[in-house]
């Protein structure tokens, strides 16, 4: 039986290491008035622990990804009554592997607010330790509001912000609308990015923390989602995409070899490279199960991985011929990978229903000794990203494309590493295509990409195929965009609100 990743496990196992970096977290217990804030090691301590939840399942193992798997780039793989109910656009929001996303961002928030609102009363604390550590909690809060916001939140109604003055009272409604959260998150990222180091100041140990271009990098695409309802916010996109551009700290791999520079973007010697934004910082005991979430189930005997999110003929027919990029993201009946040191070539399996599996996580699978041995937690030493530099090219793109002005620069840059030729005069529908052929497989959420362009409802219209032509997942009419735009609150959350809280209209 696979069984969710607990962090308490590898926890203990991190904790008896001796391994220094910073992965190995250690959080602060409950902490009292009478007992915490007094130094800089409990500083330390409790920002340690907003990188906690990060290797958690539900946040970036596989989490949300259930909600990006709603698009025509996958289906889900194997047959599983709660993930086919959310792709199909039938779920409750008690689905049990995506009912605590709620909950545990929340978390996040909270441990957020807590170095806010207490770090001051450290008397003796190191100015830049103190700003890196309100900066560090500002970006958790920023991040962890902008991803509630846009899977819960619309013009109806936001999602609750918590009022760090009185941080007891968790029955808060709902502001007006979305745009109000995103006003929020547009602050919490603005201070980050102004207490945050760059990350090229960190040492080896402290690799992994927030710095102040992936506060930047998270604000362009708190512009980007707000321009929806906004278009005077493309130009703050675009500003805060310049940020990171003009920075010096980041750049695409690009050596001129098209297909091994985009197969490296996803290789562990690669981790901190100058494409490096955000990721999921992991190793062989702990941290993201999603590169053997989508390894093909039971990996031809050798591993266990478990097959889920099997890309489509859809998004294999989307790339250009040349693009160097297919072939890396998408293997297919005949591609030859490294699999535990030999040459294998790749063959679809009765457990595979599309003939193709997402092949940017492999890297790791090389070598038996980078990926951990249990395969019902199959974490590696790739971390896996959340936020690459591409992704910021191309926000600033479609920004400067949607509000009127010429995007070439970034987006060609782009594809140029995809050894792509340019585009001159390059159009919404441009972006679209580079943006899906760019991340497919990745956390920047395409299903939420045809929700905000406005597209979604024509996409799920039509039925999803296998590489021969086959249809594997039929046509989803039932996609409202006047409901589905979002997804429902868990009913529990509701409840434990006392009414407070409401439901997202016709769920």
């Amino acid at each position: 039986m696979k069984k969710p990743i607990y962090i308490f496990s590898a926890l203990l196992v991190l904790l008896l290491s001796s391994c220094e970096k910073f992965l190995d977290l250690e959080p602060y217990g409950p902490p009292t008035s009478a007992t915490f804030w007094k130094s800089e090691a409990d500083a330390i301590s409790a920002v340690n622990a907003l990188y906690e939840p990060m290797q958690w399942d539900q946040m970036y193992g596989r989490g949300y990804f259930w909600f990006i798997n709603a698009s025509d780039d996958m289906v889900t793989g194997r047959v599983k009554d709660a993930p086919d109910k959310i792709k199909n656009f039938i779920c409750t929001g008690n689905e049990g592997y995506t009912r605590n996303i709620w909950s545990y961002k929340y978390k996040v928030i909270k441990r957020a607010n807590d170095v806010i609102n207490n770090i001051d009363k450290i008397e003796e604390i190191d100015t830049a330790l103190k700003n890196r550590s309100l900066g560090e909690a500002y970006f958790f809060s920023g991040v962890m509001y902008l991803e509630l916001a846009y899977h819960f939140g619309d013009q109806r109604a936001g999602i609750p912000i918590i009022d760090r003055e009185n941080m007891l009272d968790y029955n808060l409604p709902r502001p007006g609308s979305v745009i109000d959260n995103y006003q929020y998150i547009a602050s919490e990222l603005e201070k980050a990015a102004q207490l945050l180091p760059e990350f090229s100041s960190y040492g080896e140990a402290d690799r992994g923390r927030a710095h102040k271009h992936a506060a930047n990098a998270y604000l362009a695409k708190t512009y980007l989602y707000w321009a929806q309802y906004d278009p005077a916010q493309y130009a703050k996109a675009v500003e805060a995409a310049n940020r990171v551009i003009n920075s010096g700290e980041h750049a695409l791999i690009n050596t001129g070899n098209p297909t091994e520079d985009f197969r490296g973007v996803f290789s562990a010697a690669n981790n901190w490279s100058p494409e490096y934004i955000w990721s999921v910082v992991s190793n062989t005991q702990t941290g993201s199960i999603l590169p053997g979430v989508m390894f093909e189930n039971k990996g031809w005997g050798k591993y266990n991985g478990w097959g889920y999110y099997q890309p489509t003929k859809e998004l294999f027919d989307e790339y250009e011929n040349g693009d160097a990029r297919r072939d890396v993201t998408i293997f297919k009946e005949g591609t030859v990978f490294n699999y535990f040191g030999e040459d294998f070539t790749w063959t679809q399996t009765s457990n595979n229903e599309t003939g193709y599996m997402f092949g940017k996580y492999t890297e790791p699978f090389q070598n038996k000794d980078r990926v951990n041995p249990n395969g019902d937690k199959p974490t590696t030493d790739l971390n896996v990203p959340l936020m690459r530099y591409a992704e910021v090219l191309l926000i600033k793109a479609e920004a400067l494309i949607a509000s009127g002005q010429n995007g070439d620069a970034p987006l060609n840059a782009v594809r140029a590493r995809a050894g792509l030729a340019p585009i001159t005069g390059a159009t919404i529908v441009d972006l679209k295509h580079e943006r899906r052929c760019e991340l497919a497989g990745e956390w920047s959420d395409r299903h939420f990409d045809l929700v905000r362009w406005g597209d979604a409802d024509a996409t799920y219209a039509k039925p999803l195929h296998g590489h021969d032509g086959t249809e594997v997942w039929p046509a989803r009419p039932q996609f409202n965009p006047e409901i589905h735009h979002v997804w429902p609150l868990p009913p529990h959350e509701i409840e434990a609100s006392n009414g407070v809280l409401t439901q997202n209209q016709g769920w």
